[in-house]
């Protein structure tokens, strides 16, 4: 940091605001000349906490430590542990293998604690949180009356441009020295490789070289990951199931009958360019559509409200047992979440005493605030209505592009033998989807950057507060953006057409969208698929070549100097920053593909398949990331994930309606069983005659003026989908009895999938299940505590 008063910024480092003694001050060395340096321009210091401050700020903060080896028996593992032994780790990896009684540190009764050497007593995750703890009530200077405290006012005035803990050693090589041991590249080794995808996870090892906070999050992707596994087994069931029976499926046998499907003439799907077709022209598009709309998807959407439930259930008690076994029953906040934003500071011109701590803090007015937020939320309805106008853009474009492709496709003799598999609601719903995947990208890099904008107008006070409004923003617009056009297909796509001679138009010019005759499951099983494996397949190259990319441009001139050049602190220095909201973006990633496993998953049975797929590689992606690509980031503490346990809650509520509405609503299943039960006339062949059943007559003499074709034709009547009175009945074209008959079906099966799941939930909850599956296990309530496995380095910091 070339020309920056270093003297300056070395004397803030030693003397921390009210605190003078030499039991919490830094020991601080500095690179003496630029040139020592990779850049021959930049200074870096290195501070180091001695052992007298590290007991002094352990027993500030509350650590807990070992004072006594647990005597509680260990539990007996059922067979099925012995059994997975190829999928379980080294237990040198996996340490602690020692368990611990604990207690919060005292220095006054060190003497208590098991402490064999104090060089490796405290874990590095805890040195490195001290050492921030610190650095972040500095006083650095005094202005116009008000303090200037934390190293984040620091960096934020770029007096410093970074401040990181440094990674053991190289992560390619093991430690030279015997005694110490590198975790870095333990971690590489067994942990971000693509070949131990297979492994579990060194859950204690990542707690205790990145803190808590990343910890949890690992913990919730390999329990989501594995909770994935067993609804991936019965959606690939559910979809052989499909595979094996398409070739019986009795809808699709008519529609494919040259006497049967290929006698009905179709009214045509637009107004004056589309001609009658043939239905039997769909006939392998009604074959795809069988593979996910069959008996089995009532069953598919059933099983995933019942399991959704159950895995917010499970994750609580999952995270109940962590909590115990990693000390953070009596949890508190952690000082950089509650710590002042330098912004807050910046904008405030008022103080006001703190009840608590009795000190002035920076005060704003809620009268100076409220025009802030007016801004921030008219910003937040005017982009959601963006959101939503360019979801009415790809429908606007879906409707004319439609008549394109009928006309092009019926004029061009080289594509009439594609029509059999390759029909213009196919092609508009390939085209449509494709097109929105690619909107959806380019409004997400829009709008992380305008949330993250509006966020910052409304001056959150700490950053807990930055990162929930943030949170909250972000979700909204994640959530618009990807769902909403399966929002569309599933519940709105032919669901208000009306009828020939009585069409419903978009804005008085576009005629609504119909679905198939087969359905409209495989336009949204096409839109699901395309999103969410588009979405995931970039989502991993972006995350894996960015870093890659920005890390190997910044070092490309230092790959050809030395070692003792090129320093360590200046290798990491190099590496990419994870952030106080690096996690933020791996949950919302996770949730939002929590969104497409659960809430159209009835529509897509292999969508668990593919989330499982995505999980095993992006669990070794994120390891590798953090071991190699980023710096080490400050070490944190969290009990929970935080905001976004709520809103998996919210999503698991509404993933239960969704399904229920897409099995009733826009699969074909409840038509047929209906007609299975009710209407039907052959007892050996039920479903026989259900395809005639199903498609209502229309007079071709009823077509009003500019909407019938301009070709004229030799026959009297088309058939349309519907439960429609014929032209000679007297209640013409109105709704038939079948009508209400199908939908009184449609809102019990709702009714009966909602109770289930409910059900599901209350009977997880009862006393005998409780007793079961008990919310904290029985060796937690001994007070067993696990401790941190002690770390190995005395801490280094770089500023």
């Amino acid at each position: 940091m070339e020309g920056l008063r270093a003297k300056e910024k070395e004397d803030a480092f030693q003397r921390p605001e009210s605190l003078g003694t030499r039991e919490t001050s830094f020991l601080i060395s500095r690179e003496q000349q630029p040139s020592n340096s990779e850049d021959g321009k930049t200074f870096f210091v290195k501070i180091h906490a001695p052992w007298e401050v590290l007991v002094t700020y352990a027993e500030v903060l509350g650590i807990k430590m070992p004072i006594k080896l647990s005597d509680t028996p260990k539990p007996k593992y059922p067979p099925l542990h012995y059994m997975l032994g190829p999928l379980k780790l080294s237990a040198k990896v996996k340490y602690p293998d020692r368990e611990y009684f604990t207690a919060q540190f005292s220095r006054h009764r060190q003497e208590l604690f098991l402490i064999e050497d104090k060089a490796t007593f405290f874990p590095s995750s805890t040195r490195n949180r001290i050492v921030y703890y610190i650095l972040s009530r500095c006083l650095f200077g005094i202005e116009e009356g008000k303090k200037k405290i934390g190293i984040e006012r620091l960096l934020n005035s770029s007096t410093y441009l970074s401040a990181y803990p440094l990674h053991d050693g190289q992560y390619w090589k093991p430690s030279r020295t015997p005694t110490h041991i590198n975790e870095r590249y333990i971690l590489h080794q067994n942990w971000a490789r693509f070949s131990y995808f297979y492994k579990e996870q060194p859950l204690n090892l990542i707690r205790n070289y990145f803190g808590e906070k990343i910890g949890i999050y690992f913990v919730f992707l390999g329990y989501y990951t594995e909770m994935l596994f067993v609804a991936a087994l019965v959606g690939l069931a559910c979809f052989i199931y499909g595979l094996l029976s398409v070739g019986n499926n009795q809808t699709s046998i008519e529609i494919c009958d040259p006497n049967i499907g290929g006698e009905m003439m179709m009214c045509p799907l637009c107004d004056e360019l589309c001609d009658y077709w043939r239905l039997n022209t769909t006939c392998l598009l009604s074959k795809f559509s069988h593979l996910f709309d069959n008996e089995s998807t009532v069953f598919f959407a059933i099983f995933m409200g019942i399991w959704v439930t159950l895995f917010l259930e499970f994750w609580k008690q999952r995270q109940a047992r962590l909590e115990y076994e990693w000390d953070l029953v009596d949890f508190e906040e952690e000082q950089q979440q509650l710590q002042l934003r330098p912004e807050f500071e910046a904008m405030c011109k008022h103080r006001k005493l703190n009840p608590v701590t009795k000190e002035m803090e920076p005060h704003m007015p809620l009268c100076h605030r409220i025009p802030w937020y007016f801004v921030s939320g008219t910003t937040v309805i005017f982009g959601m209505a963006l959101l939503l106008s360019s979801m009415v853009s790809i429908i606007v474009y879906r409707l004319s592009v439609f008549a394109i492709f009928a006309t092009f496709m019926e004029s061009e003799a080289t594509l009439q033998n594609m029509k059999s598999f390759f029909t213009p609601q196919m092609a508009t719903a390939l085209s449509g989807s494709c097109l929105n995947c690619i909107v959806i990208v380019i409004l997400n890099f829009f709008y992380e950057r305008i949330s993250a904008w509006i966020t910052k107008m409304e001056i959150p006070r700490t950053y807990q507060e930055y990162e929930s409004s943030l949170t909250l923003k972000m979700f909204l617009f994640q959530f618009v953006n990807y769902y909403s056009a399966c929002f569309y297909v599933a519940f709105f796509k032919g669901k208000f057409i009306g009828y020939p001679g009585k069409y419903t138009y978009m804005f008085n010019v576009w005629r609504s969208e119909e679905c198939d005759p087969a359905g409209c499951l495989v336009e949204l099983t096409t839109q699901l698929t395309i999103i969410m494996i588009g979405k995931q397949i970039f989502g991993n190259i972006h995350e894996a070549c960015q870093p890659l990319i920005f890390n190997w441009w910044r070092r490309r001139k230092a790959r050809t100097h030395s070692e003792k050049l090129y320093s360590r602190w200046e290798q990491d220095n190099d590496l990419q920053v994870f952030g106080q909201l690096g996690l933020f973006y791996e949950y919302l990633e996770t949730v939002i593909q929590f969104g497409f496993v659960t809430l159209f998953v009835a529509s897509f049975p292999l969508a668990p398949l593919f989330a499982l797929l995505n999980n095993i590689i992006e669990i070794r992606v994120d390891a590798w990331k953090l071991t190699t690509q980023y710096r080490r980031p400050v070490a944190a503490k969290a009990h929970s994930i935080g905001v976004w346990q709520d809103i998996l809650y919210g999503m698991a509520i509404l993933s239960v309606a969704t399904n229920a509405f897409i099995v009733a609503f826009t699969s074909d299943i409840i038509p047929r069983l209906v007609y299975f039960y009710a209407y039907s006339m052959n007892s050996t062949e039920p479903l026989s005659g259900y395809v005639n059943n199903s498609l209502s007559v229309f007079l071709i003499a009823d077509f009003p003026n500019h909407t019938a074709p301009m070709e004229k034709k030799d026959f009297a009547t088309c058939r349309y989908r519907d439960y429609r009175y014929p032209p000679d009945h007297e209640n013409k074209y109105a709704h038939n009895m079948q009508f209400w008959h199908v939908l009184a079906a449609k809102m019990t099966f709702i009714i009966v999938m909602e109770s289930l799941a409910l059900s599901a939930k209350a009977g997880q909850e009862s006393p005998p299940c409780a007793k079961t599956v008990p919310g904290v296990p029985p060796q937690a309530l001994g007070s067993k505590k696990s401790a941190p496995a002690p770390g190995t380095n005395p801490e280094n910091y770089m500023g």
